[in-house]
């Protein structure tokens, strides 16, 4: 192989320059960040992204990007989407306060231990469930949360592979500390065969999910097609300090194999202002990935 060697004139330099200022005042320059994810010279942040699709990654990488365009930074996400081999990540592994997301791991913790005693829940748990995930029932997490305890949620973790979830303390598990990457390894065991959730477990998350009630339907369903199912789980909470949490998990079902979006966020102003983050995050994926 015959090796070439490439000279830099002084005039070749100032091109150079000019290219690289261009690109530099363009935004399209992008540096690695910590936690997965790469913040352009303009400040936009773009998740990392890849796909078997041709172009996908990059379409999908850049249209969050001008999603997040002007928003607080501290907006994590994960997706996946097995139809197009697609995963994107963006701070996949910074922790947040869970607050009601957590309760899916609720669930799924307890038809977890339930499957492993070989038993059915009994009415009232199903019926602390129900209310618990289409109603966003804070009483009725509480009652499962003392039932199961945390060490026993920590336990189904470690099952799940969920390595950087952290139960809350006592009876606090809306402080939780969950990240984007273990919330898209939560709704891979719910939509696929696995050791972890039986098929009778994952159908019933996914069905409550299915069922939450309209006013709490906001968040990863905004700009799905209509030719999927959302499944949704919703949590908000204000803090004294980072503002309001405003996160939204989501799966959506029906039209080739099922693909889940995750986006935590913190430091809004607002309830409404997380929620328009979650929403421009949401409508930019399912438009990239389904048209």
């Amino acid at each position: 192989m015959t090796r070439h060697r490439i000279s830099t004139t002084p005039d070749r330099s100032r091109l150079v320059q000019g290219v690289l200022s261009v690109a530099l005042a363009a935004g399209l320059l992008v540096a690695p960040t910590a936690g997965g994810g790469t913040a352009t010279a303009a400040g936009a942040w773009r998740p990392v992204c890849t796909s078997a699709r041709p172009g996908l990654a990059i379409r999908l990488s850049t249209d969050i990007a001008m999603a997040l365009r002007g928003r607080p930074e501290a907006v994590a996400i994960a997706l996946r989407d097995p139809a197009t081999d697609t995963v994107c990540t963006l701070r996949g592994n910074r922790a947040f306060d869970s607050a009601s997301v957590v309760k899916v791991t609720v669930l799924a913790t307890l038809l977890w231990d339930a499957d492993k005693h070989h038993r059915q829940l009994t009415a009232r748990e199903s019926e602390l469930a129900t209310a618990m995930i289409t109603k966003s029932d804070n009483a009725a997490t509480s009652t499962l949360w003392r039932q199961l305890g945390a060490a026993e949620v920590a336990v189904f973790l470690r099952a799940a592979g969920m390595s950087r979830t952290v139960p809350g303390a006592a009876n606090h598990w809306g402080l939780t500390q969950i990240t984007a990457r273990d919330q898209m390894r939560l709704l891979d065991l719910v939509t696929s065969p696995n050791p972890v959730l039986s098929d009778g477990a994952r159908a019933y998350i996914l069905d409550l999910m299915g069922k939450v009630v309209p006013s709490q339907r906001w968040g990863t369903p905004a700009g799905a097609p209509n030719t999927v199912r959302s499944h949704v789980k919703n949590g908000w909470l204000s803090r004294a300090t980072h503002g309001w949490r405003v996160h939204s998990i989501g799966v959506f079902t029906g039209n080739g194999p099922s693909y889940t979006i995750t986006v935590l966020t913190q430091d809004n102003r607002t309830m409404a202002a997380g929620v328009a983050t979650v929403e421009a995050v949401a409508r930019a994926v399912h438009r990239d990935l389904r048209g």
